[in-house]
């Protein structure tokens, strides 16, 4: 556990920490990457879940819109920048441990490629797997065809 943030476990509401130092003590993984999971803010939807280093996150922090590593693409990845179905930031928090991020987003229609709300639509029933939704748009009109 970094020790920053580990530092914080004693915390009252209110103190803080230096957000370069912490930033600095984050357990980034052997690939420079942390996880971060996208809520929707005012509803608490989960949406995905992606990849983030540290260039991405403050980014993030900086613009208000949220980019992520694009781990296949190797680059920078601007959540709708194809799509137009962008996550703009409205708060970002660290778990206890440091090695999840949790970013709240208003997100502007689907969050997965797929053109569904969210990611999570392959429900586990039993010996099954059912898709519980349908693409609110068509992965075609998003990205083109």
């Amino acid at each position: 556990m970094p020790n920053g943030l580990k530092q914080t476990e004693k915390f009252s509401p209110g103190q803080t920490l230096p957000l370069a130092r912490v930033l600095d003590e984050l357990p980034w993984n052997n690939d420079g990457l942390l996880p971060a999971i996208s809520q929707q803010y005012d509803t608490g939807e989960v949406l995905m879940m992606a990849w983030m280093n540290r260039e991405s996150l403050e980014e993030t922090l900086d613009a208000g819109r949220v980019c992520y590593w694009s781990r296949s693409r190797k680059q920078l990845w601007r959540k709708g920048e194809l799509s137009g179905q962008v996550q703009l930031l409205k708060e970002l928090r660290l778990d206890c441990d440091g090695d999840t991020i949790l970013l709240k987003v208003d997100q502007t229609g689907p969050a997965c490629h797929t053109g569904r709300r969210n990611c999570f639509y392959n429900l586990v029933q039993g010996d099954r797997v059912v898709v519980d939704s349908a693409p609110i748009i068509d992965p075609a009109e998003l990205y083109g065809g």
